[in-house]
């Protein structure tokens, strides 16, 4: 759980289409840095008795996001390599596609009402996305991430990279990285031994890195801001993709 005027908790699963499951609530805090991320998510959130639900592409690089008042939210972030066939997720790098006729019970997906999932029943919600065909998935993507060599042709992997992820490879690996660095330092990693562990030319090439995917100097990172928190950033449980 974090706590910095906005309340975080997350778990991983065991379901291969799905990285992490998340949900939040806001209490004093007006804004956030969201961090770069590589993965695509399906959010619902409740504000003044409204709900509403979104699909969030991925982020390319940091940036600020206001944060409702007294909100709540739920989120799952799905694995590198799941995409949804109906929705191009090069359309969503950087922005959303809002869901329409949300309420606390329910959720219309293609052509018929779905009750809304939430953070314990995630993966059945998932499944039954799975089978109804909206959500697919290629597990070439995660194989090379894992360092698997392809039999297929440096042309048609990033192709089907892009048409997965929305991003190429060595976009998904900087995030990756970055992600990790941030978790590093803020752990207590001297920025020179994260620069050495992670691969970086030196420290102005982390610095770099940092800022542009995180929004933050390794300064700052060791001292949170709880003014502007972080959005969920954890410490991933593989290495840096290849």
């Amino acid at each position: 759980m974090i706590r910095l005027g906005l309340e975080i908790e997350s778990r991983p699963s065991e379901l291969p289409y799905i990285e992490r499951v998340w949900c939040s609530r806001s209490d004093d805090v007006g804004r956030m840095t969201s961090i770069a991320t590589s993965h695509w998510e399906l959010v619902f959130w409740e504000h003044d008795g409204q709900v509403r639900a979104a699909v969030l592409g991925p982020e390319p690089h940091a940036c600020p996001a206001p944060v409702p008042k007294d909100a709540t939210f739920f989120g799952i972030s799905f694995a590198l390599g799941t995409s949804m066939p109906h929705v191009p997720i090069s359309r969503l790098v950087g922005g959303n596609a809002e869901i329409p006729d949300v309420t606390r019970r329910s959720v219309w997906l293609k052509g018929s009402a779905w009750h809304v999932p939430d953070y314990d029943n995630a993966e059945a919600f998932v499944r039954r996305m799975v089978r109804e065909g909206i959500v697919a998935y290629d597990p070439l993507v995660p194989a090379v991430l894992d360092g698997a060599i392809p039999d297929v042709s440096e042309r048609t992997l990033q192709r089907r990279f892009v048409a997965a992820t929305g991003l190429t490879r060595g976009t998904i690996r900087q995030i990756h990285r970055a992600r990790q660095a941030a978790v590093l330092i803020q752990e207590g990693a001297p920025a020179q031994d994260v620069v050495h562990r992670l691969g970086y030319f030196d420290q102005p090439h982390l610095a770099r890195s940092l800022n542009r995917y995180i929004g933050r100097t390794a300064t700052q990172l060791s001292a949170p801001d709880r003014a502007e928190p972080l959005s969920l950033l954890y410490k991933p449980s593989s290495s840096v993709p290849a």
